[in-house]
């Protein structure tokens, strides 16, 4: 299957380096040998038969190289940086990374103007074409990772997740961060799916844990950075009495939540996300996904913003319910905002009288990129 970021790279890596960035096991490498054709221009990091040949600099003829975890290495931005220079116009270069090489270049010389920053999401309602409900909840039940996916089986999808998590600490974390209670952060890793769909209380899970605010704020940033994990923030505006603090989190692998109802919202999140990192990376538009909560309690899922101003509301139900009554106070607050009210079981579709549409979620999702 080729995936959605295929022409983009193909288009981007003639003019400058390509960093794509993503989960790992999203299927960077899968894209980055499509894009090559073969293997001969792959050098992995992590192969140490690769990594010598990096540091040697003994590269492969050819005139497109992919470099996989480069950025585990120290030096690798002035690494990059002399390369491109000296083989500008001659070698294509593309860069993979299994955390978020937008933070990870910072530091030594500016790789400023040498590369375009592309993230890879995982599968998604549109990039499948589903069109059938149980395609939907299978892709709920499984996650969008291709291997769970692909697996079409539940249990191994189940033992695909159990395993993600021990490599994400193994292979990532401990090559890129210094953290000295990795026991600890496992445990916050199995217990964040259960908060998810409501704003994260560090200070509650300071005192489960045992630890630090200090240390728990870098934590969650770490998880970030490894794309284990995103956060949302929440939609300060004048015309409403937005609370400006409080941030929800959702997971890359949506199958880890246990409730059905938050595990569709880290979906629906998700699909959300990619979207507006895709709109971000390859237009240059300036957008955000965000959550409305106000003082008075009142919340919607999901605000899109562009140019920190309100493009579309969206709320996530399970089923058939009413039309949440904050949807329709911030649809009056934006009336000219689109809003929608998805649902996962039901079959409901029409628009309220305050032109909030209320639809299955495949009806939305399938939409989406």
């Amino acid at each position: 299957m080729k995936r959605y970021l295929f022409e983009q790279i193909k288009t981007d890596i003639k003019k400058k380096m390509v960093f794509l960035g993503g989960p790992r096991q999203v299927g960077k490498t899968t894209l980055a040998l499509d894009i090559l054709g073969d293997k001969r221009g792959y050098l992995n990091w992590d192969a140490p038969e690769h990594r010598e040949k990096i540091l040697k600099r003994e590269l492969p003829s050819g005139d497109t190289l992919v470099f996989d975890e480069i950025h585990k290495y120290k030096s690798w931005r002035n690494y990059l940086k002399g390369l491109y220079d000296l083989r500008r116009g001659k070698t294509k270069i593309l860069v993979t990374g299994s955390a978020r090489l937008d933070f990870y270049r910072f530091g030594g010389d500016s790789l400023q103007g040498r590369y375009h920053f592309l993230r890879l999401h995982p599968l998604s309602v549109g990039e499948l074409g589903i069109k059938t409900q149980k395609d939907f909840m299978e892709l709920l039940e499984l996650g969008g990772f291709p291997e769970p996916f692909l697996s079409n089986s539940r249990v191994d999808a189940k033992r695909w997740s159990r395993e993600y998590r021990t490599r994400l600490i193994r292979d990532d974390l401990m090559s890129l961060e210094r953290v000295q209670d990795v026991g600890n952060l496992e445990l916050l890793m199995l217990r964040l799916p259960e908060l998810v769909g409501s704003p994260l209380s560090l200070n509650a899970l300071r005192e489960d844990l045992q630890v630090s605010h200090k240390v728990l704020s870098k934590w969650m940033d770490i998880l970030e950075r490894l794309y284990a994990v995103f956060r949302v923030m929440p939609l300060g505006s004048p015309k409403i009495r937005a609370v400006k603090k409080e941030r929800k989190h959702y997971h890359f692998d949506w199958s880890l939540v246990p409730a059905l109802p938050q595990r569709f919202e880290n979906l629906v999140a998700s699909h959300l996300l990619k979207m507006v990192h895709f709109e971000e990376d390859t237009k240059g538009r300036d957008m955000e996904l965000r959550y409305f909560r106000d003082v008075d309690g009142q919340e919607v899922d999901f605000v899109v913003t562009e140019n920190k101003k309100p493009v579309s509301f969206v709320e996530c139900k399970w089923s058939d319910d009413d039309v949440s009554k904050s949807l329709i106070y911030l649809k009056r607050k934006f009336p000219n905002v689109p809003a929608w009210q998805i649902h996962a079981a039901g079959k409901r579709d029409y628009q309220t009288a305050e032109g909030i549409r209320v639809a299955p979620a495949l009806t939305y999702l399938r939409d989406l990129i």
